[in-house]
């Protein structure tokens, strides 16, 4: 009989449909089978010696919900037996009513149960707490996950056991993964986690890779990606880090008739192995990023989220650096004007906060200046350098990507349909806060909002904390002046200032969007003796009456 090896995950939901993903252990039926009659079937389909599903559940009825189980040839294998969890269950929205996200980004796996966690308590963790104590209480419609879902280049002491098992790790990549069974395990460990499994099989999630979810600093600069691909073990790596991302996290991103258009999906599940077509795919996108768009738009009622690929579609030319390259800006121009007065809010998922502290946006476009040789060549040289050590590598490393998009939030956000709020959703940097722009003039009518959640469940250290905290201050916007000017840069078109925060520890930030107004709500993980994590409210406070 086939067994359930991870999952099940639900993943797109609209009115009327939802998808939910799986792995098995053999080829088999997937059957997703819901109490009110609804459900769907799928066959496996075959990546490097793994087996996945990814089962369409239709005949849901908008504004309600059904539990559900999952039987593998028509074996029940969800909900595990002695689950201690309520059934999962798909809760389809209606066309009325409140929308509530939650979102985060950057999750280390949490330790086997009972085993310290350096870290503190998993902010995702103390949420499906939250819900199994209550599962008719207040939950999130949808998970946004912003990137660093899975770790590459810092695996953890028990992954670092397993791989010795498999290689020498004194070899590169060391104690990173290698290939795509690899990726494979860092999945495991941290989607096995009983209470992230439960939660993933009952909130819908959404998701987009960073950095760490390939390299730390991916695509930073041309001459990185050089040095990278000189080695002997990048581009299995980097080969099997966008398989398994296609697989595990971008599927379950795509709707129904995007998954029935997509002819690399259709091809793996004809196919008796769809390893080499996924492995071709991916060495196209690798040799040009404009061949696949992993951006992708999601419209929950009058609540509109585009999904920003700020990792993979960057032009990193020096004389023409982009965060996006043309046709990703084409399409998120698209996505942002389209229709605009069909919607109520704007959100703009991109891993890479676009607003950061004074300081660090005037030290990245000065890094930039430098690195395109502004001031030279000696100066280029050590331009990279820095670049290289600090992370300098967010929106204002690349100085008109930053300006394009103020000039979109503005125009998406002004006019007489225009939206009640614009927000910028993001994470990358570890800890929390909430910026808002200004634009000279009249600027926008809609309220337009970074907001930074980061991380879930990892760390940053106290010379980050404080750096972070000083780049706020008006000695740094000093500071930052001086190396603007040393770098010939132009102002930024707009201004900004931090309104809430910085906060530190694992969190999840919540918005609720009902009609034209907005909430925000910013919960760090605590601990607790002798029950699971719990979630403090840190920031309740109104975007939008």
């Amino acid at each position: 009989m086939a067994g359930l090896r991870l999952g099940p995950l639900l993943r797109y939901t609209d009115g009327s449909s939802a998808t939910v993903w799986v792995e098995t252990s053999r080829p088999c039926t997937a059957e997703v089978r819901c109490a009110d009659g609804s459900g769907g079937t799928a066959r496996t389909f075959q990546i490097a010696g793994h087996h996945y599903a990814l089962v369409p559940v239709t005949g849901l009825t908008a504004g309600t919900s059904t539990t559900y189980e999952v039987l593998l040839d028509g074996g029940r294998v969800w909900p595990l037996p002695g689950s201690p969890f309520p059934p999962s269950a798909i809760h389809a929205p209606g066309p009325e009513g409140g929308f509530r996200v939650a979102f985060g980004s950057c999750r280390w796996a949490s330790p086997p149960a009972g085993g310290h966690d350096p870290v503190g308590p998993d902010a995702l963790d103390a949420l499906a707490t939250r819900l199994a104590s209550d599962p008719e209480g207040e939950r999130p419609d949808v998970l946004l996950l912003l990137g660093d879902q899975v770790y590459a280049d810092e695996t953890s002491d028990s992954t670092q056991r397993w791989l010795a098992g498999r290689r020498d790790l004194n070899d590169p990549p060391g104690n990173g993964v290698a290939d795509y069974e690899e990726y494979t395990h860092l999945y495991y460990e941290s989607w096995l986690d009983p209470r992230i499994r439960w939660l993933l099989s009952t909130v819908p999630s959404f998701m987009i890779f960073d950095d760490h979810d390939v390299i730390d600093d991916w695509n930073t600069s041309a001459a990185w990606l050089a040095d990278m691909r000189a080695t002997d073990w990048w581009r299995e790596r980097l080969l099997s880090g966008l398989m398994s991302y296609w697989v595990h996290q971008h599927l379950g991103n795509l709707s129904p008739e995007e998954l029935a258009a997509d002819p690399v999906y259709e091809q793996v599940r004809k196919l008796p192995d769809g390893t080499d077509v996924l492995r071709t795919f991916a060495a196209r996108a690798d040799a040009d990023p404009a061949t696949v768009r992993w951006s992708y738009r999601r419209d929950f009622g009058r609540v509109r989220l585009l999904m920003v690929d700020s990792r993979a579609a960057r032009v990193l030319d020096e004389q023409g650096r982009s965060m996006l390259d043309p046709g990703e800006e084409a399409w998120l121009r698209e996505q942002v004007l389209d229709s605009s007065g069909t919607y109520d809010h704007l959100l703009v998922g991109t891993s890479l906060p676009w607003l950061l502290p004074h300081l660090v946006h005037d030290a990245e476009g000065w890094n930039a200046a430098l690195c395109r040789g502004e001031r030279g060549a000696r100066w280029a040289r050590f331009g990279e350098k820095v670049r290289r050590a600090a992370d300098l590598e967010h929106w204002s490393a690349f100085p008109e990507s930053f300006a394009r998009l103020a000039d979109l939030l503005a125009e998406a956000g002004s006019g007489p349909d225009a939206p009640a709020t614009v927000c910028v959703l993001s994470g990358d940097v570890h800890h929390a806060y909430v910026a808002e722009p200004s634009w000279p003039g009249e600027g926008p009518g809609a309220r337009v909002v970074q907001l930074v959640c980061s991380p879930v469940h990892n760390s940053v250290p106290l010379s980050m904390r404080m750096a972070f905290r000083i780049g706020w201050t008006a000695v740094s916007r000093g500071l930052g002046r001086c190396l603007a000017r040393h770098g010939r840069l132009a102002p930024p078109p707009v201004t900004w200032r931090k309104t809430d925060g910085p906060w530190f520890g694992n969190q999840l930030m919540t918005l609720t969007l009902r009609g034209r107004s907005a909430r925000l709500r910013l919960e760090r993980a605590r601990a607790r003796e002798g029950a699971g994590p719990r979630l403090a409210t840190l920031l309740d406070s109104e975007l939008a009456p």
